[in-house]
């Protein structure tokens, strides 16, 4: 039995056959007491209540010491339930209370039977707000009330319109035949004569065109629904007509001069912009019930997996099989859904059915795992990584795999028009496989064409989703139209003013930046802005733009800006400039002789052509310090913005680099025992394969230079020996074998058929790796530990990294010689730079992941324990986050209890983010830093499982 089961089962126990009195009198079960009785950590103990807590299982009575109580025995007792979102309370007593809040059913049978609403998700918990709204409207006499409905593009607004008038159908307000009339007032958005022409009717000879008289929406509607969806984009007549019509039901078609029809028709309108801005004040008035959607994003946990869930279950029952798919791929398509809310996340659902139905052609199951998404669609993961609660409520929710079957959910959830395609995607997979199989057409191939005529469907639906060519109309879903143009008269001074092109991201950071300034200064909520004065004083042209850029502000929308917006707005400007073209490290060559170094960099030079490389000879009648001056003033002049590495041979050479550093200010690294070798190496890491100098130092200071990198040899070479390749396995079987055949395969691309390759178990290394070198030329090691044999070695999860098979071949090929570090630094740190570019606003993750990492070493000496490089990323990512927070005077709040192990934890994390503090100054609060603690505590507990 789990601990955490044992746990539960010994609380079920100890409440098991108890009253409401011995409540009253025990008040609850406590940590120690659990420690006490199974002999268990009492920290272990409160680590697995959290989870249950987390779980909805247990309840928790504040006080000293801290109570416990099992969820459902307290219910069952007092014959209701708690809340679900209510975990914490302040003594039994207001638990107790709960009983005497059962509410009475009010007369009649409305609210017994089932009603529309139930089916939809969330109804119960995060719609419930309103779906009491709705039926309040759809109930009140005599004729219900007018409704708007307001909500981001993919909510569910039109669903829900359409749930209201089939309750106002079974409630008997309205009769079972009463019409529901649904028109979108984008359709004739540019035309606003024809647009009222729909809503209101026509008479013959009203417009050119007009040949005959003609109804419109309202006289159709009569006696039932008519929902105006996008009603923002109605002419401001057209709303003075539409309140018209609410206030006294009569109204003219367009041309007629008096108002003599009348209608009976509730009005349902919805919109994606704030009602204030963009409609008739007068208009507004009229509609007395504003119901706001949640964004998907806003959801409990609970409801987006139910959504997931429920459109997995739509695509079962469409290809008829059952789909599996595991929780990292899960969590990357609720973390992956944000503009697009539920029609996005339907989208991205369709596309990796779409893909997994085209793999699985033959098989009975649709497999869907993480490593085969689309990339945009894993950044989803990462996303999650910032939110750490979130990521833990997913995780304890989804478990691990889940399996679809057809014929499953059936709860609605938002309208099938418009992101339903008119097509069945799996139909024309299938009959295009079948007729390329029948022309003999290559599976490579056949893939290649179906993924390309995948997407083709699909963006052709979705296009609003995932097309960058649409970016405007994106943010113009998510903020105002004079936001936007305002937004885009800032982009061009920034870029006038500062010189620089600013990234992609601007538009949409900067409006929604100024959007919830305006809406804080419109409510008059005061900011609470961190003392950032120190942000301006290394930045003082961007200050200079964001003052400039505050006083349009104030012009424009006639406010007051605070200053110290403008330092926030220098912030948000810098972080969304540009980075310049990248730079590289240059390289200086210093060592005694009269010609050491400079016949070095000549070499060089001829090999690899100009690069950015000097060198210094130093006779040995030359003074150090004349050294020393010259080697300054060479530093300072190929400097590039990147640092400088030193190669030197030997003496007062080695000493120079920190002194350099101090008295010019830039950046450098020594490295000693200069060779032609080393020097070639440091400049192709430094102008082809761009490294930075932290990353080059790392990977060349223990280089010795090619010897331990043997040439690969040709069979055809009669003294040669065959070439190998290792893969080191637990067993030699299974996985070694299924190894072996990826490996083999990868061969076989780049045509190399002489090469062998050898499964050999992790406990017969040390036998056989001695005869294994005699007999054969090991070009490479591949697999799950490193044999230590001179070569280079690629760790079995960096093989299924994106360019895994990449350095495979590169190496057989000799092309590129890697250092044989596993850890694989520069990988870490780019894909940590990549995340945090996506999450960050204000701070640059190019200056800031350096400094992370450092930090992440130090909890790596902290614990004793070496992350992988999974970890190491979720931490990198965590951190970026929590520092961005810190800046914004926005932390997380830990709520759990604290053990003293725990504290003393905590404390040495704080000493190790003192880091933070002396480079950014920023120090990371007491409560980021537990959840940091249980965030390492976890993965070091997951690695040790991994391992076993």
């Amino acid at each position: 039995m789990k601990r955490i089961d044992k746990i539960y089962a010994y609380l079920v126990e100890k409440t098991e056959n108890k009253t409401i009195d011995d409540f009253i009198q025990m008040e609850g079960i406590t940590a120690s007491e659990i420690a006490e009785d199974l002999g268990i950590l009492r920290n272990n103990v409160s680590a697995e209540l959290t989870k249950l807590l987390r779980q909805h299982k247990i309840i928790k009575i504040k006080g000293r010491p801290v109570h416990f109580l099992v969820r459902n025995r307290i219910e069952e007792l007092l014959q209701c339930e708690l809340p679900e979102d209510k975990q914490e309370y302040e003594s039994i007593d207001e638990v107790l209370s709960y009983g005497k809040k059962k509410t009475v059913p009010r007369e009649g049978n409305i609210e017994e039977e089932p009603s529309p609403f139930d089916d939809l998700i969330g109804s119960k918990t995060s719609l419930r707000i309103q779906v009491e709204q709705a039926k309040a409207a759809i109930l009140y006499p005599p004729h219900g009330l007018h409704t708007l409905i307001v909500g981001q593009t993919g909510v569910g607004k039109s669903l829900f319109a359409n749930m209201m008038f089939n309750y106002a159908k079974q409630a008997a307000p309205f009769m079972k035949s009463a019409p529901f009339i649904v028109f979108n007032c984008a359709d004739y958005s540019n035309n606003p004569q024809l647009l009222l022409s729909h809503v209101f009717g026509h008479t013959k000879g009203a417009f050119t065109g007009a040949d005959s008289d003609k109804k419109g929406l309202v006289e159709k509607a009569d006696g039932g629904i008519l929902f105006l969806d996008e009603i923002h984009r109605l002419p401001p007549e057209g709303q003075e007509m539409i309140f018209y019509f609410m206030d006294t039901g009569t109204y003219s078609r367009l041309g007629e001069t008096e108002r003599k029809h009348t209608a009976n028709v509730l009005i349902i309108g919805a919109t994606t912009e704030d009602p204030e801005s963009s409609l008739l004040k007068t208009f507004i008035r009229r509609i007395p019930i504003l119901i706001r959607m949640p964004s998907f994003e806003e959801r409990p946990s609970k409801d987006k997996i139910e959504i997931m869930k429920f459109l997995l279950a739509t695509e079962a029952n469409r290809v008829q099989k059952p789909i599996k798919i595991d929780a990292e791929a899960m969590k990357a398509l609720i973390g992956n859904t944000s503009y697009g809310n539920i029609g996005q996340l339907k989208s991205n659902i369709q596309l990796v059915c779409a893909n997994g139905f085209l793999h699985c052609l033959n098989e009975d199951l649709i497999t869907i795992d993480f490593k085969n998404l689309p990339s945009e669609i894993k950044n989803g993961f990462f996303y999650l990584s910032r939110k750490s609660q979130e990521m833990q409520e997913l995780s304890k929710l989804l478990g691990s795999d889940l399996t679809i079957y057809p014929e499953g959910e059936n709860k609605a959830l938002f309208e099938e028009d418009p992101y339903e395609p008119d097509f069945n995607l799996y139909n024309i997979i299938g009959d295009k496989v079948s007729f390329m199989m029948d022309q003999d057409v290559s599976d490579e191939d056949i893939n290649r064409f179906l993924k390309l005529d995948i997407d083709i469907h699909l963006n052709k639906f979705y296009s609003k989703f995932s097309s960058n060519a649409l970016t405007r109309e994106k943010i113009l879903k998510i903020v105002s139209e004079d936001i936007l143009f305002f937004t885009e008269e800032v982009q061009d001074i920034v870029e006038k003013n500062l010189r620089q092109k600013v990234s992609e991201r601007f538009l949409l950071a900067f409006s929604l930046h100024l959007t919830s300034f305006l809406k804080r200064v419109k409510s008059k909520q005061k900011a609470s802005y961190t003392n950032i004065e120190n942000v301006i004083y290394d930045r003082p042209k961007e200050y200079q733009v964001a003052m400039d850029i505050c006083k349009m502000i104030e012009e424009r929308f006639n406010t007051h800006v605070p200053i110290k917006e403008a330092m926030y707005l220098t912030i948000l400007l810098t972080s969304l400039l540009e980075e310049p073209q990248a730079e590289h490290v240059a390289v200086l060559v210093a060592a005694h002789g009269s010609s050491t170094a400079s016949s070095m960099v000549s070499v060089v030079k001829s090999l690899l052509g100009e690069g950015n490389v000097d060198s210094i000879d130093m006779p040995l009648d030359l003074s150090p310090k004349y050294i020393l001056d010259e080697m300054k003033k060479r530093v300072k002049e190929i400097d590039m913005g990147k640092g400088v590495l030193l190669l030197v041979d030997m003496g007062s050479l080695t000493g120079f680099g920190d002194v350099i550093t101090e008295e010019t200010g830039i950046p450098t690294k020594t490295i000693d025992m200069v060779t032609t070798a080393l020097v070639i190496e440091a400049i192709r890491k430094a102008t082809i394969m761009e490294m930075d100098l932290e990353d080059i130092y790392e990977s060349l200071k223990d280089f010795r230079g090619y010897g331990h990198y043997t040439a690969v040899k040709t069979v055809n070479d009669a003294s040669s020996k065959p070439p190998a390749i290792l893969t080191i396995c637990s067993t030699g079987e299974g996985t070694a074998e299924k190894l072996k055949q990826m490996i083999e395969q990868i061969l076989q691309n780049i045509s190399r058929t002489d090469v062998n390759v050898i499964p050999l178990p992790i406990n017969e290394i040390d036998d056989r790796k001695e005869m294994l070198i005699e007999e054969y030329e090991i070009l490479l090691a591949v697999g799950i530990a490193n044999p230590k044999i001179q070569v280079p070695f690629i760790p079995l999860e960096s093989l299924f990294m994106a360019d895994g098979e990449e350095r495979i071949v590169t190496l057989i090929q000799n092309q590129q010689l890697l250092p044989s570090n596993p850890r694989s630094p520069v990988m870490v740190k780019e894909m940590s730079e990549e995340s945090l570019n996506e999450f960050l606003t204000y701070l640059n993750p190019k200056k800031i992941i350096r400094s992370i990492m450092n930090f992440v070493e130090h909890l790596e000496k902290i614990e004793g324990k070496t992350f992988n490089n999974t970890t190491k990323i979720n931490l990198n990512v965590h951190i970026g986050c929590a520092l961005e927070r810190a800046v914004l005077h926005d932390s997380l709040v830990y709520d759990t209890d604290v053990c003293e192990e725990k504290i003393i934890k905590k404390e040495a994390y704080k000493e190790a983010a003192a880091i933070f503090q002396k480079s950014f100054r920023i120090t990371l609060a007491d409560d980021e830093l537990y959840y940091l603690v249980d965030m390492v505590e976890n993965a070091i507990e997951k690695q040790s499982t991994y391992t076993s």
